[in-house]
């Protein structure tokens, strides 16, 4: 995309993410050829979409789309995908003694799919496996954020179709991809979060003039902006070079900096940001929850230095 085209995109992506949410925004990402974009040029489609997603707090099945085309597969709309259960980055499903047993989670629109794709294996060897719904035992989760609507999913011995063989590495670069996408949607939540603070603090007076006269708030607010441009940059960087571990830390880093942004801003925001009445705590709640899909920022800095530590090799550093 030019220069125009890429602002036309990403004004009707904000609108759209303004305007609806869930499987209306699904029906509207439709409409404007998101998908068409997630297979023309990737970078553009998943950090406009996504940032938009954690800016405005809406959730969509997306990220079922940017799995698929991670693993080079046509998104179909009747077709769901399970995801990592939380926290983890491994293939949701497993074969044990020639049984397909299912231990993952999936979007809200998983319930409305007649099929899912999971797949399954470990090392090099993974394979993409097509499964009915019905078969599945698909749990909501009630949890921090219960409007994300995330549901459980398990299964033991689940029947499957449809079996296809992925190539060596496709599995990783697939989880490389989504994990670009929830890190555009930390940032995404974190600048919110930061302009909450911000407003708050030119609003709020105390002693005769705004909190945001005091150099302690400042600061609060500069350290935050200091972590989201850190993690935005990262995320070029990661985009720029193309590699897992390089997604990987990207995505750790935007996890960290978001509970950056979360500690401060709450400090700034003091007894407001506690309450339900403000909008601060929908922030809190998604970054939470975005934090453990594909990975915590801790769990991903333990595999990425298990990995360096194994290899004995430096990943490429990035340009300065």
């Amino acid at each position: 995309m030019d220069d125009d085209d890429r602002k036309l995109f990403e004004g009707s992506l904000r609108h759209a993410c303004e305007s609806s949410s869930g499987a209306a925004l699904d029906r509207a990402l439709d409409e404007l050829g998101w998908h068409e974009a997630l297979s023309v040029d990737p970078s553009v489609a998943v950090s406009s979409l996504f940032e938009q997603l954690g800016t405005t707090n809406v959730h969509s099945s997306a990220l079922d789309a940017v799995l698929g085309a991670g693993l080079g597969l046509t998104w179909n709309s009747s077709v769901g995908a399970i995801l990592p259960a939380l926290g983890h980055w491994l293939a949701p499903g497993q074969i044990v003694d020639g049984d397909l047993v299912v231990r993952g989670i999936g979007t809200a629109s998983l319930v409305d799919r007649a099929t899912a794709l999971v797949v399954t294996g470990s090392g090099d060897r993974h394979l993409a496996l097509e499964v009915s719904t019905a078969d599945l035992v698909l749990r909501s989760v009630h949890g921090v954020d219960p409007q994300l609507g995330l549901v459980e999913v398990v299964g033991d011995g689940v029947p499957f179709r449809a079996q296809h063989d992925l190539a060596s590495g496709e599995w990783p670069r697939a989880v490389a991809l989504a994990q670009l996408a929830v890190a555009h949607a930390l940032v995404g939540a974190s600048r919110a979060m930061l302009e909450l603070a911000r407003d708050h603090a030119l609003e709020r007076i105390q002693f005769g003039q705004p909190i945001a006269a005091f150099q302690a708030v400042r600061h609060r607010l500069a350290d935050t902006l200091v972590a989201i441009e850190a993690a935005d940059a990262a995320l070029g960087s990661a985009w720029d070079e193309g590699s897992p571990p390089a997604a990987a830390l990207a995505k750790a880093l935007a996890g960290r900096s978001a509970r950056t942004a979360i500690r401060h801003c709450q400090q700034v925001l003091a007894g407001i940001g506690f309450t339900t009445e403000h909008d601060f705590h929908h922030y809190v709640r998604r970054v939470l929850v975005f934090d453990e899909l594909f990975g915590t920022a801790r769990t991903l800095t333990r595999g990425l230095g298990r990995e360096l530590l194994a290899t004995r090799e430096l990943p490429p550093l990035p340009p300065l």
